[in-house]
């Protein structure tokens, strides 16, 4: 199966708006998706990669039938996992070093470069068994619990896909008290950032669409007009809420009016109007504007956004990192507009240029 390159080209973009939006005083923070939408890049990524969860193993099951499949998604588990310890290391060394240097960084947590300096062992076993999930890394985290849960989950799907798709609702339902019960370093042991048991709807929702793509297309083409309008009007829906919490005290009519209709909104359990939102963008650019997003992806810009989303681990590690230290560049020239806005220029090529190394470096390790 061939890669779509839209898909990687979103893939990167989530990465970016990532990257940007932790890099606290960046200038382009005002004019990443979560400024405009209901949701962020985090819900991006996490459905883009349910997606390529589901077109990877329908080309695995092809060529070495289901039991290849699981492997693969085994084997891969264990790289997020080993990825995420990297990256808590390599994340905790910079604000070390940046610590040694008294660049201010406000990104991550301080005290995660003094635990690491302190007790490195204990450091390793405590984001090893996620009992400490790093800030910029939670997500991360998440990710190895999800796709552990691939080689069971997509069998299931594949098998019986209502009773599945019927189960995972109901995880979800009770997604808040489950988290809650797991202990963890988190004031009052209150479960995991983002939690698993609400997160996997989104991720799972994502496998099923890349195993069932044209079952999908097929069935929802004679409902397509039906469905843009929905869609159209949860965007405007959105916007309207986004614009509201932008205002501030001046929007609080605004806010007051409309939480009738959405009420609480929790991103970190995936409430309902987040995957509404998410869903319905979906359905626009697959749909309506799909063209558009495929002139996108041809354009230069497109490919180096593909180019970041194709790096996979690499790109998000990178991504974290130079966050951090966005950050900590940030702090130095906070009273410039123009100098914050040459850093966010810079982390941007920089994370394109690591990806781009990593691509390179793959394809020749491949070929030898």
């Amino acid at each position: 199966m061939k890669r779509i390159p839209a898909l990687d080209m979103l893939r990167g973009y989530a990465l970016i708006c990532i990257m940007v939006d932790h890099a606290l005083q960046s200038v382009l923070q005002r004019y990443t998706l979560s400024k405009f939408v209901l949701f962020d890049a985090a819900e991006l990524f996490v459905l883009l990669s349910g997606f390529l969860v589901g077109t990877v193993w329908i080309r695995e099951a092809a060529s070495g039938g289901p039991r290849a499949a699981q492997r693969r998604f085994a084997i891969r588990a264990w790289q997020v996992w080993r990825a995420l310890l990297i990256g808590a290391v390599l994340m905790a060394a910079l604000s070390m070093g940046l610590r040694l240097l008294n660049l201010r960084h406000l990104a991550i947590w301080p005290e995660y470069g003094r635990m690491l300096q302190r007790d490195p062992l204990q450091y390793l076993i405590d984001v090893g068994s996620m009992w400490m999930q790093p800030n910029l890394l939670d997500v991360l985290a998440l990710y190895v619990l999800l796709i552990a849960a691939v080689p069971l989950m997509v069998p299931a799907i594949l098998r019986w896909p209502w009773a599945t798709a019927a189960a995972m609702i109901a995880l979800w339902i009770v997604s808040v008290p489950l988290n809650n019960m797991i202990p963890n370093q988190r004031p009052g042991g209150i479960g995991f950032q983002f939690n698993p048991f609400g997160w996997q709807i989104l991720f799972f929702t994502g496998t099923y669409l890349g195993l069932y793509r044209r079952e999908f297309s097929d069935a929802l083409r004679p409902y397509s007009k039906i469905l843009t309008v929905l869609s159209v009007a949860m965007m405007i829906f959105g916007g309207m809420v986004i614009y509201g919490w932008n205002q501030g005290v001046a929007g609080k009519p605004l806010q007051d009016a409309l939480w009738i209709i959405h009420g609480p909104i929790d991103k970190w359990s995936l409430d309902g109007v987040r995957y509404l939102a998410i869903m319905a963008a979906c359905w626009l650019v697959v749909g309506p504007l799909a063209p558009l997003f495929a002139w996108i992806a041809g354009s230069g810009a497109g490919r180096a956004m593909a180019t970041i989303g194709r790096g996979g681990l690499v790109s998000f590690i990178a991504c974290v990192l130079l966050s951090v230290l966005g950050d900590a560049m940030h702090e130095t020239v906070k009273d410039s507009t123009a100098l914050k806005l040459v850093v966010d220029v810079w982390i941007i090529v920089a994370l394109w240029l690591v990806a781009w190394i990593a691509g390179h470096s793959g394809r020749r390790i491949r070929r030898l």
